[in-house]
């Protein structure tokens, strides 16, 4: 009996790992039919003035909405809206709604597309015109690797510029260094020059060494449309009296 129980005891803790993968995999299967019902809503243009608080507010009279996520402005366009005395908060240019249901994000969609904001007049979004489209077999997780993807273009693209800006810098150092070093030696050699002119020293560099640079030009060939006219047959006088002064 002794030995059995020992038996029982040891097999027991397996039986428990199995029960909580199963209740885990019963957990996952819930969440992804929960997901399955859900869906979401493009909105291509936010308002300025508008965050993702008010935008619950506004959308949440319609249905349940799960989650909301907005994609700041971009700094150039932020730094040129506020220079040109515009809305110097926080601006989105984008976003994504998703409703607990697909076919409360449908009709949303279907309703508000294209229509005025409305809501009080003195919000600085009444006048505003709906930009909201249903994204049809489309998951948050779909939104959420767009997202992601978009974001490393951006990073790679900034890296490549700042490389790009990089190279640019460290060539006009190095330029402006080269020019420097040209221009302290023909200093030390003019000086040298006129120190021997004024001992009566002959010396050893060339007179045309500090002349000024000749620009070459080189002659250009004139225009076809220029030597058109010129080489248009003419009528010679002879001709010309033979026609008008035989009448």
């Amino acid at each position: 009996m002794g030995e059995k129980d020992l038996e029982i005891e040891e097999t027991s803790p397996p039986r428990r790992e199995d029960e909580t993968k199963t209740q885990v995999g019963k957990v996952k299967k819930k969440k992804k039919v929960k997901a399955e019902k859900r869906g979401v809503c493009h909105v291509s243009r936010v308002p300025p003035r508008m965050d993702h608080v008010k935008l619950r507010q506004v959308l949440s009279q319609f249905g349940e909405i799960q989650r909301i996520y907005l994609v700041p402005e971009a700094a150039a366009a932020q730094m040129n809206r506020k220079r040109a005395g515009g809305f110097r908060g926080q601006a989105f240019s984008e976003g994504w709604v998703e409703f607990t249901k697909k076919s409360v994000a449908k009709r949303v969609a279907n309703m508000l597309n294209g229509q005025q904001m409305g809501g009080r007049k003195r919000s600085s979004f009444y006048y505003d015109i709906w930009n909201v489209k249903y994204l049809s077999k489309i998951k948050w997780d779909d939104v959420t690797d767009e997202i992601a993807q978009r974001h490393a273009v951006r990073e790679q693209k900034l890296a490549l510029e700042l490389s790009a800006a990089k190279r640019e810098r460290d060539f006009y150092l190095t330029q402006v260094d080269k020019s420097r070093a040209l221009s302290s030696i023909e200093e030390r050699m003019k000086k040298k020059q006129k120190v021997q002119q004024e001992s009566g020293v002959i010396s050893d560099f060339p007179s045309d060494q500090f002349a000024p640079k000749v620009i070459r030009q080189f002659p250009q060939k004139k225009p076809v449309a220029d030597q058109a006219g010129k080489l248009k047959p003419s009528l010679s006088k002879d001709v010309l009296a033979g026609v008008f002064g035989g009448q």
